[in-house]
């Protein structure tokens, strides 16, 4: 309001014209003033009910800052800059008081929950799950000590009782050591010879056996009791086990001692990995999530009282799992990502279909791109329901990491999916994560600012010109998140834990101009060409793992060579129909022996390598096409799904002298 020569103004108005005005709309037919009723109750509708972009915690163009106090060291803008993040409730400091918190806030809801073939998800209660202490009691009857001294094995499938085992553990300060079979049986012996475990609690019985003819072998003669969760044939496995000193028992409870939980500086759990060990102490937050992947998510779930589904151990049948659980959250790796990516557009099959699918997710990528993060627009109802309603429905948030994700993947699945979709990174040294996509910041490319938890900083790669002066070198973690160190291994320990707490990751990351972290490449697996260039293998394996086809690879290069070959295996889903565009028919196997398709994927490996810049030696001369997947199952994977280099370099021996000896030089 204003005033001009005296008269108060509204909007251009002099007052005495709103009268005037008034009578106007008095004036009308009614059947223009219900179109102009009808225009402004559906504009109002329109404004108070339009999708609103998530507020970021931090402003995403300052998502971390440089502590000069901590060699240059940066934190995340999120929460107390004096201090970093320790515990993120005062009532779950510990791993114990983490379930206990979920228990109390739940009402006893339901906590863990498992299915049979064809069969919906039975869920056991926070009640039933407590009852983990009585377990804890058993153990403590059978001679194991309630303190951060007794490390108690856990040889089994991702399941409930996996969860009340780690329980009946923290209730009595023990420590947890998981076994998994596809660590290997060396890997098995070591770990249960290194950590002095002489209590395993297993699935099957078939696990129980492996674990006796190693005692019987005299390879782990500290093992003394196995406690197996499943029925099994008493008769033949307590002869086996009575003949070499063994105790086997099921699963039982005993009349409960008090509870001696841990303090907050105790170890909790000793993670053996491909090849390293680790301590994991702290976690970040969630609500409900299919379990099939390590068990570290799990507490975050039930610190707020959430509800865990476990898969049914094939992962062919995820997809029913995701269906029958209808999860609020989904870790997975950007393997799976990628899968469900070829898999969405190999079913848009023709030109004008796959048109139309980009068409809707570049429109939605709009919506995203502006902070809206939506499953009801027009584009969902059209395009995108039967792809939400495949994994269930309810999805509000995916969490990727281990591995890095395709920008392209991840642009399009946060359009399509209609959900959250954050990118971490981290390693077991540092508890899983310590870098996370900032809310609101749905950009590819990087993988998220530094978590509260804990500083990083980036230092020099002298050998390979990164230099912490530019904003690029290796990554290094400090904060409560960061591991104790190896066990029994102190010469490691010092190795990747400096004087100052700083974990050395053996990862090259940058600094991009919003403080956000982007990793462009790796410092140990790094070799030397015959002329003396550096490579650095995974660096060009994430640019050729952009080829349409492909879904895994492996460069391989050496001293005595002077140029790289690799190792390719198509899509089996993919492959045909790409095939097809090239002119080239035939079924998956058939087409993996074909030399104009390995020329033209070879073709597309090179094209993606020069429009990355890489340099001449750094492109493969000459690659095999392999029509098997690297797996956990034939030893080509970790646990965690990343390649064995010197398994993969073992495997395919013969196949890379062929290479080398088809390069005409």
């Amino acid at each position: 309001m204003e005033k001009v020569n005296g008269q108060e103004m509204l909007s251009g108005l002099r007052l005495p014209e709103m009268e005037d005005l008034g009578q106007f709309f008095r004036s009308l037919p009614t059947s223009t003033l219900v179109g102009i009723g009808a225009l402004t109750a559906v504009l109002a509708y329109w404004l108070s009910s339009r999708p609103r972009p998530i507020q970021p915690p931090c402003d995403l163009r300052h998502q971390s800052q440089e502590v000069p106090e901590e060699d240059g060291g940066r934190r995340s803008m999120i929460g107390d800059s004096s201090k970093l993040l320790t515990h993120y409730h005062d009532d779950a400091r510990t791993m114990y008081e983490v379930f206990q918190r979920g228990f109390h806030i739940s009402g006893d809801g339901p906590c863990l929950g498992s299915r049979l073939p064809n069969q919906p998800y039975k869920w056991i209660s926070y009640r039933e799950v407590a009852r983990a202490e009585y377990l804890g009691s058993g153990l403590l009857h059978q001679g194991c000590q309630p303190n951060p001294d007794q490390f108690i094995g856990v040889f089994a499938q991702n399941r409930p009782e996996w969860i009340i085992s780690e329980l009946a553990c923290y209730t009595y300060s023990m420590v947890v050591v998981p076994l998994y079979d596809t660590l290997g049986p060396d890997a098995i012996r070591f770990i249960i010879n290194t950590a002095d475990i002489s209590t395993v609690i297993c699935d099957k019985e078939d696990k129980a056996k492996v674990l006796l003819g190693n005692v019987e072998r005299r390879e782990t003669p500290a093992l003394r009791r196995i406690i197996i969760m499943d029925t099994f044939d008493a008769t033949s496995l307590l002869e086996q086990a009575q003949g070499c000193g063994v105790t086997i028992q099921a699963m039982a409870e005993n009349d409960t001692a008090s509870p001696q939980p841990p303090a907050p500086e105790d170890l909790s759990i000793v993670c053996f990995t491909s090849g390293t060990t680790g301590t994991a102490q702290h976690l970040t937050p969630t609500l409900l999530f299919l379990a099939h992947g390590p068990l570290l998510l799990p507490s975050v779930v039930y610190c707020h009282g959430g509800r865990i589904g476990f898969y049914q151990g094939d992962i062919r049948l995820l997809a029913d799992d995701m269906k029958a659980l209808r999860p609020t959250i989904f870790p997975v790796v950007p393997r799976l990502l990628n899968r469900m990516y070829d898999k969405i557009f190999s079913q848009a099959n023709t030109p004008v279909k796959r048109w139309l699918l980009n068409f809707a997710a570049k429109r939605k990528g709009a919506e995203v791109s502006a902070g809206v993060i939506r499953s009801d627009s027009v584009w969902d109802k059209v395009f995108f329901s039967k792809i939400q309603a495949s994994l269930g429905g309810r999805l509000r948030m995916i969490i990727t990491g281990a591995a890095p994700a395709s920008p392209s993947v991840l642009g399009f699945l946060r359009a399509a999916l209609g959900c959250q979709v954050y990118e971490a990174y981290g390693q077991t040294e540092c508890t899983a994560g310590c870098t996370f996509t900032t809310p609101g910041d749905w950009t590819s490319g990087h993988v998220g600012a530094p978590l509260p938890c804990n500083l990083i900083k980036l230092v020099d790669v002298a050998e390979k010109n990164y230099f912490a002066s530019k904003g690029e070198g290796e990554v290094c973690v400090k904060g409560p998140n960061v591991f104790k160190g190896y066990l029994k291994d102190p010469e490691r320990t010092a190795e990747t834990l400096d004087s100052d707490g700083w974990l050395h990751t053996g990862d090259i990351g940058k600094w991009l101009p919003n403080g956000s972290l982007k990793i462009i490449d790796r410092k140990k697996h790094i070799f030397k060409l015959a002329q003396g260039e550096y490579i650095s293998p995974e660096k060009i394996e994430n640019i050729y793992i952009r080829s349409e086809p492909l879904t895994q690879l492996y460069i391989h290069g050496d001293s005595l060579q002077s140029c790289l070959v690799g190792i390719v295996v198509p899509d089996p889903e993919v492959l045909p129909n790409w095939a097809k565009k090239k002119g080239i028919q035939g079924e998956y196997k058939d087409l993996c022996k074909n030399t104009m398709l390995k020329k033209a994927i070879l073709e597309d490996m090179v094209r993606l390598g020069k429009a990355s810049g890489l340099h001449s030696f750094e492109q493969v001369k000459n690659i095999y096409v392999h029509n098997e997947m690297f797996s956990i199952q034939n030893g080509l994977l970790t646990p965690t799904l990343k390649a064995k280099r010197p398994e993969l370099r073992e495997f395919f021996k013969g196949k890379i002298d062929d290479l080398y000896n088809g390069i005409s030089m």
